[in-house]
């Protein structure tokens, strides 16, 4: 079977065009089309900026806007939410290989999942009883009727953990987000009647996770597949897919059936990577000049597998919100820089949207990385489009290092700002 062996810098291009960093359609088609692309979109919490959904999309669909992707999982269900290594939107015709996990749970194997369902298993009914008969509701929804202690029947938290499990089940589907709080449903009221349901075998779940992989990925090797849209931790077995066996077997079917290739990197002669064939055709010449620059959300696809990145692009990245203050290196919140096919450097910021301002605390170079205007035209203009992205009117930057570098990216903001 022949083994290619291949550039790293191409391998990086090839890496970025199936990220979809060239650009995609506007509106909603564009949106869909990336979300299917790149397999999943993760959903979070944090909101120092735009969550990291609006942020992903927006990264790649310059036009993007939050209506739009509310509209598609609300309106036009054409996207889900469930979890793959994180909860995350999904492209709905992939709902048939969520249904595995689906019936995982209704026997979990997973400590932490068996304690939750225990807490709540006289509130399944219930709750599952009262959004049948009332229509769609939010934990919010779920309270003490007036006279009962908090900690009684409609206690939230249990109702809470009660819509959780239900929707792990697949009993529930999330039918839209208000203000970022959970809209459930039945999934009979939610999931569109031309969706297939027939349960996966397990060599076509474990097929369709490298298929995907591949998709998203460009070129992985087997353990970045094995992660791809599933958890590491134990504590979350129940939301595995596909195991290491399963995946090797259908590597080795694919591969042999020519649906997937083999390669290697000239850099590492000693690791084996996929591929599908039409992920190595170049889609556009590599040439710095005309690259754009981009500011990556920390749960972007590109870079959540860090391993990789590192390996691949020789950059060391990890989210620091999580330390201690006194343990952070380079900040609560910060964004790699992404420039061409190299990582130049990562800024931390901050969203005051009361007072309409996004401050960065510092912007870094990279050690070695030689800023100039090639560089900087784009990475003002980036700048610039990421304080309206983040609904602010006003920027300004705390720290950069180098210090020379702060007078004259200031001076380019302030053109930028006043034009």
């Amino acid at each position: 079977m022949k083994l290619l062996l291949l550039p790293v810098n191409l391998v990086k291009q090839f890496i970025l065009d199936a990220q979809g960093f060239k650009g995609c359609h506007p509106g909603k088609e564009g949106i869909l089309s990336t979300i299917k692309k790149l397999g999943y979109v993760q959903i979070d919490t944090i909101a120092v900026i735009q969550r990291a959904h609006h942020h992903v999309l927006w990264t790649r669909c310059p036009d993007y806007q939050e209506q739009l992707l509310h509209e598609l999982q609300a309106v036009h269900g054409q996207v889900f939410e469930y979890w793959t290594h994180a909860m995350s939107y999904l492209p709905i015709a992939d709902y048939r290989f969520a249904l595995p996990k689906m019936r995982k749970f209704a026997n979990p194997t997973s400590p932490w999942v068996r304690y939750q369902l225990r807490k709540c298993r006289d509130l399944l009914e219930p709750v599952l009883r009262r959004i049948q008969d009332e229509g769609p509701l939010s934990a919010s929804d779920f309270k003490s009727p007036p006279g009962k202690k908090t900690e009684g029947w409609w206690d939230w938290k249990p109702a809470k953990v009660a819509l959780e499990i239900l929707f792990w089940q697949g009993d529930l589907m999330i039918r839209e987000r208000r203000k970022f709080q959970k809209v459930y449903d039945l999934t009979e009221r939610v999931l569109p009647t031309e969706v297939n349901t027939t349960l996966p075998t397990e060599q076509e779940a474990a097929e369709y996770l490298i298929r995907r992989a591949l998709t998203a990925l460009g070129v992985a090797e087997e353990r970045e597949i094995l992660k791809f849209m599933q958890p590491e931790s134990s504590r979350d077995a129940d939301m595995q897919l596909v195991d290491r066996e399963q995946l090797r077997q259908s590597l080795q079917a694919l591969l042999e059936a020519g649906e997937i290739v083999q390669l290697k990197i000239d850099h590492n002669h000693e690791t084996i990577y996929y591929a599908l064939p039409a992920s190595l055709a170049p889609k556009s010449a590599n040439q710095k000049s005309l690259s754009p620059v981009y500011l990556l959300s920390p749960f972007d696809n590109l870079i959540i597998q860090r391993d990789r990145v590192r390996r691949l692009f020789g950059f060391d990245y990890a989210l620091e919100c999580y330390l201690p203050a006194h343990k952070r290196r380079y900040g609560y919140f910060t964004l790699p820089i992404l420039w061409g096919t190299e990582f130049v450097g990562r800024l931390d910021p901050r969203a005051d949207r009361k007072n309409r301002t996004l401050t960065i605390h510092h912007v870094r170079f990279e050690p070695g990385f030689k800023v100039t205007d090639e560089f900087l035209f784009p990475f003002v203009e980036k700048i610039h489009s990421f304080t309206r992205f983040n609904q602010c009117e006003r920027l300004q930057i705390e720290n950069i290092s180098p210090k020379k570098m702060k007078s004259k990216i200031n001076s380019m903001l302030r053109h930028q700002f006043e034009g």
